[in-house]
Formats: structure tokens, C-alpha cells, sequence
């Protein structure tokens, strides 16, 4: 059984026990949060397709813990105007771990 679920404008493909690292989420480290955007289910019955959501699911996850990625160099430049900028950026994260899928 597996699900797609959307958050943080991504799409992301779920089953129960998977870890997944998506955009950061306000949830404490322990908690269990629920996603509602859930947009296809595939159970025993077959698949099943929202429009654009499937009204009653949801799928339960522990948050694990909260973190950065690592560091990206953005660099712009103009060339022959002495224009250089150099900048630095870390996403944050929420690890969680999908514990339960309800359809």
C-alpha cells in the first residue's frame, strides 16, 4: 500500500516505515504530524485518484528530527563591471517517518 502526498509544493510517494526529507515543518522533534493532501492511494481495491484530493485520507508521520542540507554557493557576476556577489545557503529539513497510511 502506498500514497502520494503533497507538501512543502512537492509530491512525494509514501509508504508506511519510509523516511522522508521534506521542507520544513513547525512540529517539536517526537511529535506526530498528519498530511490531508493526499492525491492517490493504492490499496487492495486497486488505485484510487482525488480531484484533486481524496476526501478522509491522511497519512500519519513521526517527526525524527529537524536539520539543514548542505551548503550551496550561489555566485553572480557581471563581466567587465567589477560586479561580484558570492552567497551561501542551507535549506532546513524535517526528518520524518510515515507511520500509518488511512484511506
Amino acid at each position: 500500500m502506498y500514497a502520494i502526498i503533497e507538501t512543502g509544493g512537492k509530491q512525494y510517494k509514501v509508504q508506511e516505515g519510509d523516511v522522508l526529507y521534506i521542507e520544513k515543518l513547525n512540529a517539536a522533534e517526537g511529535d506526530v504530524v498528519s498530511f490531508d493532501s493526499v492525491l492517490a492511494v493504492s490499496n487492495d481495491n486497486g488505485l484510487v485518484f482525488g480531484s484533486p484530493l481524496i476526501a478522509g485520507a491522511s497519512v500519519s508521520a513521526k517527526v525524527e528530527k529537524h536539520g539543514k542540507d548542505a551548503k550551496i554557493i550561489v555566485y553572480k557576476y557581471k563581466p567587465k563591471k567589477n560586479y561580484r556577489k558570492k552567497q551561501g545557503h542551507r535549506q532546513p529539513y524535517t526528518k520524518v517517518v510515515v507511520e500509518k497510511i488511512q484511506a
